[in-house]
């Protein structure tokens, strides 16, 4: 490594690393235990003007559409039906139309993926002029996003170092590990910013592709898109911003057939190098988006695909062991109104009236919710891409939403252990209160190190008519699932050795009315690869679990080498899987 920048204000780099990680040499996974989270945020210019089940139904795909709206069976009230989702604070219908200046509540029982328990390193801290310099790990986002939370890089800082506020003017994404410079005011943020912006901050990245790519340098120039947020797939696109990189050739490794790269990204675009190399005929080697060929095919997206746009779209199918039948499918909702309608004893007229209101299908139960964050028509192969692209990330999370059980419990979900947080002021137009009427009742919280009781609150659950001080208690939930409920499970859940069902839990105490106390995160647990719960689905929320990754699955080959700015130049050691005749377990 060259040497840092001397300062007088620098702290030696071994007085800022975390106690906690020091002791762990072997990498194993940095988890954290379930527990309750409001999400909370004001209505998006996408989302305005549409039914509030097809947002989060969309946004939200881990989840069966049955789990936000729940059937008309006794069994079903859940999400929408529950409270656990929230317009402005009231319980919202199915159909209710998001306006601007709503504010959505989505209360979760969150389960954060596991990251490798490598520590993130603080490399230098110019106390004087106020940055850090950091190598993050593969597999830890930058800031919180879909599940992830307490491990992302912002919270780990916070958490584990005391850096309160950072400001991430660069930002790697979460497979890929390396440098990153992070100013600790808004002065040095924006001046940084402006050099990143403006091109004159040399980046310098290490990769490990498929194949021997050519010894000469090669400069790739294509524009890129990007096409589906979710799955954070990118594409070369005419439409898309101007891109360009230049690559060389640092050593082939035949064993493995893959060759080591130096990177120089001239410009910032999302996932640029990988999209770059992907259209060069030399995807990162162990890129689980773009060097897959289940997914793109046995080209691999070399000199990218067709852009003929199209609109057809079909339907999601669960894989064949989880086929269901479509009056049970808990991810489509039409089947209800068929079912109904079956055994409804009506006359012809009452028949012909029925048909003409039956109700829409919504974009995810026809599959044309793909696309629908898209700047540009999507082509077929584009669309046969995304389609498969998410139907392994869900094979890879054991198909959860095709496998959701919620439906099934005898009693509404009963979050505890958290206050609504409030946007900010500035952003609050409508809204509604600031803290929506609660239910409160005690119940012990499952998989945590909090010793006392902890209460439900249960956001948007109570009427609106309730008197202050008379909060509406909810019943002490019955058993969660019965046998006849494990019997129809086990039809479309196949069976995971040694892993038994989830038993009934014993009634909670008498409630008893009280304010919901303030939201805590668990602390993270550092466990060996390979681990994994001995139950089958959440005691808590009853989505099903699954097994630990391999640590080696939680990264790419693709590090931020060196950074060269005006506050000087900074670089990390070589990532070790650049070396020479390195292998990996594939």
């Amino acid at each position: 490594m060259e040497p840092m920048p001397s300062s007088a204000a620098a702290e030696p780099i071994a007085e800022l690393q975390d106690p906690k990680q020091k002791q762990k040499s072997r990498p194993g996974l940095k988890k954290i235990p379930p527990y309750w989270y409001p999400y909370t945020t004001m209505a998006k210019g996408r989302w305005l003007g549409r039914e509030i089940l097809e947002v989060v139904s969309t946004e939200f795909r881990d989840r069966s559409m049955e789990f936000y709206v729940g059937p008309n069976r006794p069994s079903g009230r859940y999400a929408l039906e529950s409270g656990i989702t929230t317009v402005n604070g009231e319980i919202a219908k199915p159909d209710t139309i998001i306006r601007n200046g709503d504010r959505i509540e989505n209360v979760v029982h969150r389960h954060e993926p596991p990251v490798t328990s490598t520590p993130v390193r603080i490399l230098f801290h110019d106390k004087e002029r106020d940055f850090i310099v950091i190598d993050k790990p593969g597999s830890i986002p930058v800031h919180a996003v879909g599940r992830y939370f307490r491990n992302s890089l912002v919270e780990i800082l916070k958490n584990d170092f005391g850096f309160e506020k950072v400001y991430t003017v660069n930002r790697l994404d979460r497979l890929t590990s390396g440098l990153m410079i992070l100013p600790l005011n808004a002065t040095l943020a924006n001046t940084l910013t402006d050099e990143f912006v403006n091109g004159r901050v040399r980046k310098e990245y290490i990769a490990r592709c498929k194949g021997k790519f050519p010894e000469e340098e090669v400069i790739c120039e294509e524009p890129l898109l990007t096409v589906d947020r979710q799955m954070g797939l990118n594409i070369v696109h005419p439409e898309g911003k101007p891109a360009r990189t230049i690559f060389k050739r640092i050593r082939y490794d035949e064993n493995t057939d893959t060759s080591v790269l130096h990177c120089r990204p001239l410009t910032g675009r999302s996932h640029q190098i990988r999209v770059h190399l992907q259209f060069l005929g030399h995807p990162i080697a162990n890129d689980p988006i773009y060097s897959d060929p289940r997914i793109w095919g046995e080209k691999l997206g070399k000199g990218g695909i067709d852009l003929t746009p199209t609109e057809e779209r079909v339907a999601p199918q669960a894989p064949e062991q989880l086929q269901l039948d479509s009056v049970i499918n808990p991810d489509s909702l039409s089947r209800d109104h068929d079912a109904q309608s079956s055994s409804d004893p009506v006359n012809e007229g009452d028949n012909a009236s029925k048909a003409t209101s039956k109700p829409k299908l919504l974009p995810r139960e026809t599959g044309h919710d793909i696309g629908m964050g898209s700047p540009v028509p999507l082509s077929a192969e584009a669309v046969g891409i995304i389609t498969r692209l998410r139907n392994m990330k869900d094979e890879a999370e054991d198909w959860g939403r095709w496998r959701d059980v919620v439906f099934r419990a005898k009693g509404k979900l009963t979050p505890h252990g958290f206050r609504i947080p409030l946007p900010p002021q500035n952003k609050r137009k409508r809204g509604g209160s600031a803290l929506a009427t609660a239910k409160a009742t005690p119940h012990k919280a499952a998989q945590t190190d909090v010793d006392e009781p902890q209460q439900h609150a249960t956001p948007g659950g109570a009427s609106p008519k309730t008197e202050p001080g008379n909060v509406e208690v909810e019943p002490p939930r019955t058993n969660q699932l019965t046998l006849e409920d494990i019997t129809k499970l086990s039809i479309s859940t196949p069976p995971i050795s040694g892993t038994p069902t989830p038993s009934a839990a014993p009634d909670p105490p008498a409630p008893v009315s009280s304010s919901p106390p303030t939201f805590a995160v668990p602390e993270p647990v550092i466990t060996d690869a390979g681990s994994r719960s001995e139950e089958q689905y959440c005691p808590e929320c009853f989505v099903p679990l699954h097994p630990d990754p391999k640590p080696e699955s939680l990264y790419i080959f693709l590090h931020a080498l060196r950074y060269t700015t005006s506050l000087g130049c900074f670089e990390t050691e070589m990532p070790e899987w650049a070396s020479e005749r390195w292998e990996w377990e594939r």
